[in-house]
């Protein structure tokens, strides 16, 4: 217990910050940036691909069903060097590791978003995309005006967990030295040298804490939802209201 409050006192800037400000942003802070930004971004592809998804049009449903696939059967490391060595092949310059560790993330996020959108789609009702045609809206628009509200209001909670399961994953920026969590751990175990085991407990209690506290967030949110279907369907109205169909229409 003292190596471990030892580890915390001396290096616990290094784990939330990195270097910063006398050098890069990096440990928990750099964590959450990669998966918030890779979550955000992958989020417009994992709608696009969702659509593609329960498309009737066979050059969108098959081209999007092969990419989410292949990347939901793909492991994470495996993307990270093909993108690594591909990347910088492809701009005709260096890419840095944050970069790569990034765009690795949105292409891999996207297809996992993609399955949860698409899933929240179509626990819908039909009759939601039937009454949005039936007042005059083309297909387009009664996805973006009826549908897509109320399903992505069903996938906060999976949408969260898989913000849970992103931030775990940057942990394997460390392959390609981007300077996230574990990459901060490593240095202090360097530093170190001679207390391996304090320097990853306090990693795994750092990524434990956090990943459970939004996934008791997720829950609770999952709850809430579910108690809501269940009063809305008890008083046999939509599981959320969208805007009146008559006034989108206008």
């Amino acid at each position: 217990m003292s190596d471990i409050g030892t580890i915390l006192h001396d290096y616990g800037l290094l784990l939330l910050v990195g270097q910063y400000p006398n050098g890069p942003l990096g440990g928990l802070a750099l964590t959450f940036i990669l998966a918030i930004l890779g979550i955000a971004l992958a989020f417009p592809l994992g709608v696009g691909l969702a659509f593609a998804r329960v498309s009737r049009f066979r050059l969108l449903y098959w081209p999007a069903t092969a990419l989410v696939y292949v990347m939901r059967g793909v492991p994470l490391i495996m993307l990270i060097f093909w993108v690594y060595f591909f990347l910088p092949a492809l701009l005709g310059r260096p890419v840095s590791g944050f970069s790569t560790m990034l765009a690795t993330l949105v292409i891999y996020e996207a297809a996992y978003l993609a399955e949860i959108v698409r899933a929240g789609i179509e626990s819908l009702p039909r009759g939601q995309m039937e009454a949005a045609r039936a007042v005059g809206l083309s297909y387009g628009q009664a996805m973006r005006k009826v549908v897509l509200p109320q399903a992505l209001y069903n996938m906060v909670p999976a949408m969260l967990s898989q913000f849970v399961s992103t931030i775990k994953e940057t942990s394997l920026g460390y392959v390609i030295s981007v300077n996230e969590l574990t990459f901060s751990a490593s240095q202090v175990n360097s530093s170190l040298l001679t207390k391996p085991f304090p320097v990853y407990a306090v990693l795994a209690a750092i990524y434990f804490l956090l990943c459970f506290s939004l996934t008791q967030l997720a829950r609770h949110l999952e709850r809430r939802v579910a108690r809501r279907r269940a009063g809305v369907a008890a008083a046999g109205t939509a599981p959320v209201a969208p805007p009146p169909l008559a006034a989108i229409a206008e």
